[in-house]
């Protein structure tokens, strides 16, 4: 069966309060409008057509080229946005699933079961509906005495009756694509709303002799994103069904609600996630690791039995076996290979540390290529910035660079050299060498008495 999707993203969001649309919105790592596409590519609708209106140039962006795109220049309602793509659906069989663009809840499974359910009753059109206590702001499902549906009346224009009505209609439906075009083309405009209603084609293909049903699903999987509050709230559903399918894999997390992890993130299995974490975009983490606490990571790949103890990383590879932090910051461009040591208040950028290297405290290493097994003592760093331009430092393997020492790139240190304790390095150091590049000390007897520097006596701070 062929499977359109037409996707209303046009609408301003003034709820929202931004200068972005609406559906551009990141829940979850990704734009919410892309967990709709992703769920209809899912199941099976791989051809698409979004409406687009209100800062249309970003929601094109976000989707790209492979799907197509319409333009509503007037919001006239939910019937006149999917008028708009008519000559998109002209000619297609099968069956078109009509769907707001700012529902990231719902599941690939959830349409297909739409869809199954479409086929499987030679229906007309299927409407996803829902139950909920507190109904606001919803369309209501209203059935004959024999519980088929009847009709679907917009709130505003409900009864006292019928706004007791606890169905609710969720926005999201799959028609028969030419009888959706033949209904489109008879609904009218409503002068007192200044709407053409979606909703009023059920009615029309009921009015033909044809059948219309409704296929429930969870409310928390349908419910929109109106404003920030709604946005926190669907994060937050969202949120959890990540972690629990993190921990049906055999990821332990210590405390699910101050974790949070994007949808496209892959965790191996016993690996453990501590209180605090965020884990975020295309970052990949290998087994039996220990992430956390207070740990961030985003586009970072992460070894078998690495441990992250109060560290940041972005767009950079930690390599197994490697233990880092607290405090430590990995900058993109960086590759940490396996069984490395970085220590408290460490700083990497863009720049590769060879196997077995340690960089205990206190120490920055930019744009520099280190081998293996080097060894920094506190508060080293290399000098890459002259104030204009960025240059490397390299590091020859089993070398060791002394306390207090700086390297001034471009400069080697080349392999099993020796750099002593407080120097600043602007030559190479040859293999097997040691650099000593600091002043000689001078003591001057007797200068504290002769200055009358003498500290025998406390000073309030």
């Amino acid at each position: 069966m062929n499977i359109c999707a037409v996707v209303m993203a046009a609408g301003e969001g003034r709820l929202m309060k931004s200068k972005h649309a609406k559906v551009s919105h990141m829940i979850a790592g990704k734009p919410m409008i892309s967990w709709v596409r992703d769920a209809l590519c899912q199941a099976g609708a791989d051809e698409q057509v979004y409406i687009v209106g209100h800062r249309q140039e970003q929601v094109r962006a976000i989707l790209g080229e492979d799907v197509a795109f319409v333009l509503q220049e007037q919001q006239l309602g939910t019937g006149h946005a999917v008028l708009q793509a008519s000559h998109f659906l002209e000619g297609r069989s099968g069956c078109t699933i009509i769907i707001n663009g700012d529902m990231p809840l719902v599941t690939a499974e959830t349409l297909q079961r739409l869809l199954d359910r479409f086929q499987q009753g030679n229906f007309a059109a299927v409407v996803l509906t829902a139950e909920t206590s507190v109904p606001h702001g919803y369309g209501r499902i209203i059935r004959d005495s024999a519980g088929n549906l009847e009709a679907i009346v917009e709130e505003k224009d409900a009864s006292e009756a019928q706004q007791e009505v606890t169905e609710i209609n969720s926005g999201l439906y799959c028609f028969d694509t030419a009888l959706l075009l033949s209904a489109l083309g008879r609904i009218g405009f409503r002068k007192k709303q200044q709407e053409y209603y979606l909703t009023d084609t059920i009615e029309i293909l009921i009015r033909d002799g044809y059948k219309v049903a409704a296929c429930k699903a969870d409310f928390m999987q349908i419910m929109g994103v109106k404003d920030r509050i709604q946005l926190q709230k669907a994060a937050d559903l969202l949120n959890r069904r990540i972690v629990e399918r993190h921990m049906l894999a055999g990821v332990t997390i210590v405390d699910p609600a101050s974790t949070w992890i994007s949808g496209d993130v892959v965790i191996g299995m016993d690996t453990v996630i501590l209180p605090d974490c965020s884990i975020e975009g295309n970052t990949v983490i290998g087994e039996e690791a220990i992430i956390g606490p207070d740990t961030h990571l985003h586009n970072v790949r992460v070894g078998d039995r690495v441990q992250l103890d109060h560290v940041t990383a972005r767009d950079a590879e930690i390599e197994e076996g490697t233990v880092a932090g607290p405090y430590v910051q990995i900058r993109p461009g960086s590759l940490i290979g396996p069984y490395c040591k970085l220590g408290n208040f460490v700083e990497i950028k863009n720049s590769t540390i060879g196997a077995y290297s340690q960089l205990v405290h206190q120490t920055y290493v930019g744009d520099a290529d280190v081998g293996e097994n080097v060894n920094f003592g506190c508060g080293c760093s290399t000098a890459n910035y002259d104030g204009m331009n960025k240059s490397r430092t390299s590091i020859g393997s089993h070398a060791f660079i002394g306390s207090n020492s700086c390297l001034v790139s471009p400069v080697s240190v080349e392999d099993n050299a020796y750099v002593g304790a407080g120097s600043t390095i602007t030559e190479t150091v040859p293999s097997y060498s040691l650099a000593l590049a600091r002043a000689r000390q001078t003591n001057k007897d007797n200068w504290v008495i002769s200055r009358g520097r003498i500290r025998n006596q406390r000073v309030n701070p």
